[in-house]
């Protein structure tokens, strides 16, 4: 009894005297970022303003308001507290040493643990100061607790790196059921195991570049895809005992109806990954094996927002930069559903100098953040829908306007006389090639005469699966393949291609990455009059051939020629 008094007597003592230390870092940070010449006065005063308000730390204040990085508040805490700083971004920590410390308390205490011997395991924390958090990982893990530092983000970022392999998420699986955690949904909605479940299977989507998360419900089992570089594979097979509650915990999350199983319903998620988050778009539908759900992700960090990586050749590229320097006019991008459309708008529009300019976006949803462009979110539950928030953005005095996307007839006129009355209109359409778009809107039900004078240019595209570059190779007998494609007018005799069979780095797929294939058809005069006397598609086409026009599968064949894609792959998305 005695002891355990002396060793609660001594805690408190390493508390107090701790939290002591911590107040008085947190007293001299500012101070000592200022006289490093890291921060400004007035900098410093807006942030001391700014922790009293909501009672944060002020190296945290600092770092979100922008006056300093991560790095640097987390050097100078280190030493403070004379300890190291690690990189954690380039170390792979083992499995033995990651079963020390639990998913949640890594997550809790947004700590790291680095590495074990002889007894000492070492823990990576961005407030070396915070010693609730050491405590609870040595009683734990039952090993003494050495502590280095990191930034946050960085921690976050290996939390989410290292807690999502798959024997992990095996195990967690595992423990579900041993523990009977699936016995009630209401119950398990809200259970540790199946928090750790959730978060896993998101993780290890955006970890593999998915962009939807397939959890499908079968008669005796779970089965969960992803698609990946616009192909769905098998990842993860689930008990069929775990499909109610996960299905309840992420409706949870989704902020849906856990009780309403007979009817369709969409929802989002916000979930953290690393330093950053990721939004998810939720649609749920009833099957007769349960709930079928999936995950449309939309990850802002791992899209790039660079004409320069889209795949756009040069011409193509200072086409791009042409339209989107005009006054005025209708530029649209068209292709299917996934073909990265908005990331093509996104890129151009970061062309524009918006400090000269006004900029709004009305989008469904806000996919990412841009500075100095004003941003509007669809909401057709109250009203809000894209013809009613162009009509308001109408009223904003705009210079360049981009709209998600024209799904109906008062979109389109509101958007077509907006590029009439002196506004750059960018905007995406559903067709299969950059012709077919002025027939669709000739459907829509927009005027003929007002089509020639609006549109600008057409940009019609789709995504090709881009080879690995650790497997790639010359093929040994191109010919043959081209003559089974029938492609011998379009690919020259002595051409070489390319093809990868397949590796460790590429999961035995070939390809890793998607690029771009492009057509942009330039409306000029010569299309007035055959606009508005109505000429057929095929009219259209051969004119926009006369006009110059590159078709998608030429440029994609001569990507395939440069090595980066395959024949079959321009041919899988083109024909």
């Amino acid at each position: 009894m005695t002891a355990r008094m002396d060793e609660t007597s001594a805690y408190w003592s390493k508390l107090t005297t701790q939290i002591a230390a911590t107040e008085r870092t947190k007293m001299t940070l500012g101070s000592r970022l200022r006289a490093a010449g890291y921060i400004t006065d007035a900098q410093l005063d807006l942030a001391l303003r700014e922790q009293k308000r909501n009672g944060r730390l002020l190296g945290e204040v600092l770092i979100e308001l922008g006056f300093v990085s991560a790095e640097i508040v987390t050097q100078t805490l280190a030493n403070e507290a004379q300890t190291e700083v690690v990189d954690i971004r380039k170390v792979e920590v083992p499995d033995s040493v990651l079963r020390l410390v639990s998913y949640e308390t890594a997550k809790r205490f947004k700590l790291m643990p680095f590495k074990q011997a002889e007894g000492m395991l070492t823990v990576v924390l961005s407030d070396a100061f915070n010693v609730v958090a050491i405590d609870h990982v040595e009683r734990e893990s039952g090993q003494t607790v050495n502590v280095v530092t990191a930034p946050e983000g960085h921690i976050l970022d290996a939390i989410a790196r290292h807690y999502t392999r798959d024997r992990s998420l095996a195990d967690t699986i595992d423990q579900i059921m041993l523990d009977g955690t699936a016995a009630s949904e209401d119950e398990a909605a809200n259970e540790s195991p199946l928090v750790r479940l959730v978060d896993q299977l998101i993780s290890l989507g955006i970890k593999k570049g998915a962009t939807d998360i397939h959890i499908e419900p079968a008669e005796k089992i779970v089965r969960v895809r992803m698609r990946i570089d616009g192909v769905l594979r098998q990842e993860v097979l689930i008990p069929k005992p775990i499909q109610s509650a996960l299905t309840a915990r992420l409706k949870l999350i989704a902020d849906l109806n856990i009780t309403e199983k007979r009817a369709p319903q969409d929802g989002r998620i916000r979930f953290d990954y690393g330093q950053h988050y990721v939004d998810l778009r939720v649609s749920t539908l009833p099957t007769n094996s349960g709930e079928s759900v999936v995950l449309r992700i939309l990850d802002r960090s791992a899209s790039s927002l660079s004409l320069n990586d889209l795949g756009f050749s040069p011409a193509h590229k200072s086409h791009m930069e042409s339209l989107v320097g005009m006054p005025y006019g209708m530029v649209l991008v068209t292709g299917p559903t996934g073909s990265g459309k908005t990331t093509t708008l996104y890129a151009s529009l970061k062309l524009v100098e918006s400090e000269e300019r006004s900029v709004f976006t009305l989008e469904d949803p806000v996919e990412y953040s841009l500075e100095a462009v004003r941003q509007t979110q669809v909401r057709p539950d109250v009203g809000m829908d894209f013809a009613a928030g162009l009509r308001a953005l109408l009223r904003q005095d705009p210079d360049v306007i981009l709209v998600g996307e024209i799904r109906d007839l008062e979109t389109a006129q509101l958007a077509t006389r907006a590029a009439l009355t002196g506004h750059l209109v960018l905007s995406t359409l559903h067709t299969n090639d950059a012709v077919g778009v002025i027939p669709r809107l000739v459907d829509m039900g927009v005027d003929r005469y007002m089509l020639p004078a609006a549109l600008s240019s057409i940009l019609a595209q789709r995504l090709v699966r881009v080879l690995c570059d650790h497997c790639r190779r010359p093929m040994k007998d191109p010919q043959t393949l081209i003559e089974q494609l029938e492609l011998t007018e379009d690919v020259p005799a002595d051409a070489e291609l390319w093809e990868a069979p397949g590796c460790v780095n590429c999961n035995g797929t070939g390809f890793r990455g998607r690029s771009a294939i492009y057509e942009i058809l330039t409306i000029d005069e010569s299309f007035h009059g055959p606009i508005i006397t109505g000429a057929s598609a095929g009219e259209l086409k051969a004119l926009a051939a006369e006009a110059g026009m590159v078709p998608m599968l030429k440029d994609g064949i001569a990507k395939a020629l440069a090595g980066l894609t395959s024949l079959d792959e321009v041919l899988r998305v083109v024909r």
